[in-house]
C-alpha cells in the first residue's frame, strides 16, 4: 500500500492530465457523434434517394470498418490530400464519425418507434415537417433512444484508448509511458482501469439516467 501511495505521489499528476484528455476526447467525440447521428438518420429517412444513398453509404462504411483504421486514415492519410489535423482533432473526429454511424441507427429506430398517431396528430395541427420533427416526434423518440445511447457513450469512452496510438496524451498513453519507464504494469494499468470505470459508472451512467427522468417528467406534463 505504501508503495502504491508513493507511486501515485510521483505519477498522479500524469494520470490526472491523461484523464482530463480522455474526458475531452469523450465529450467532443460524443457531441460530434450526436450531430452526425441525427443528420444521417434524417437523411436515411428522406424520400430523396441521393440523400438516402449518401447516408446509407456512410453508415455501412463506418460500421463495417475498424475504428483504428479510420483513425489512421484521418491522421496519416488525409494529409496526403492536403488535409492536416492535429492529434487531438483527429482523435475526436474519428471517434465521433465512427460512433455517429452506430448512433444514426439508434436515432432512426427511435423516430420510427413513435406511434403513427403522433405523426398524424402533428399533421392535423398543420405543423411543418421541421416543426413536427422538432416539437412532437424528436422529444418522444429521445426518451426511447436514451438507454441505448448511454451504452453507446460508454463504448465511446472505452474507444478513446485508441487515440493513444497517434500519441494523443490521454489516459492510456500516459499509462503506457509510465509502465515503460517503471515496469509497474499492475499499478499503471490498474489505475487506468479504475479511472475508466469511475467515468463510466459515476459520470456517464447517472448522467443518462438523470436525463431520462427529466425528459419523462417533461413529457408527462405536456
Amino acid at each position: 500500500m505504501e508503495t502504491y501511495i508513493e507511486f501515485m505521489q510521483t505519477y498522479g499528476p500524469r494520470f490526472f492530465n491523461g484523464a482530463v484528455v480522455t474526458l475531452q476526447q469523450t465529450v467532443l467525440g460524443a457531441l460530434l457523434a450526436i450531430v452526425i447521428a441525427l443528420i444521417a438518420a434524417l437523411m436515411k429517412m428522406s424520400p430523396l434517394k441521393p440523400l438516402k444513398w449518401l447516408s446509407s453509404t456512410y453508415i455501412e462504411v463506418f460500421r463495417g470498418t475498424s475504428l483504428l483504421v479510420q483513425l489512421y486514415w484521418i491522421f496519416f492519410v488525409l494529409p496526403l490530400f492536403g488535409i492536416s489535423l492535429s492529434k487531438m482533432t483527429a482523435g475526436y473526429i474519428a471517434l465521433g464519425m465512427n460512433l455517429g454511424a452506430y448512433g444514426a441507427e439508434l436515432v432512426r429506430g427511435g423516430i420510427q418507434s413513435v406511434p403513427k398517431g403522433q405523426h398524424e396528430a402533428a399533421i392535423a395541427l398543420n405543423l411543418s415537417p421541421a416543426q413536427r420533427m422538432r416539437r412532437i416526434i424528436l422529444p418522444q423518440a429521445l426518451r426511447n433512444m436514451l438507454p441505448p445511447w448511454g451504452n453507446l457513450l460508454i463504448e465511446l469512452l472505452k474507444a478513446t484508448a485508441l487515440v493513444a496510438l497517434i500519441s494523443v496524451p490521454d489516459l492510456m498513453f500516459e499509462s503506457k509511458q509510465i509502465n515503460a519507464s517503471t515496469f509497474l504494469s499492475a499499478e499503471a494499468f490498474g489505475t487506468a482501469l479504475v479511472i475508466y470505470y469511475i467515468y463510466a459508472r459515476f459520470l456517464i451512467t447517472p448522467g443518462m439516467r438523470g436525463l431520462e427522468r427529466k425528459l419523462s417528467k417533461k413529457l408527462s406534463r405536456s
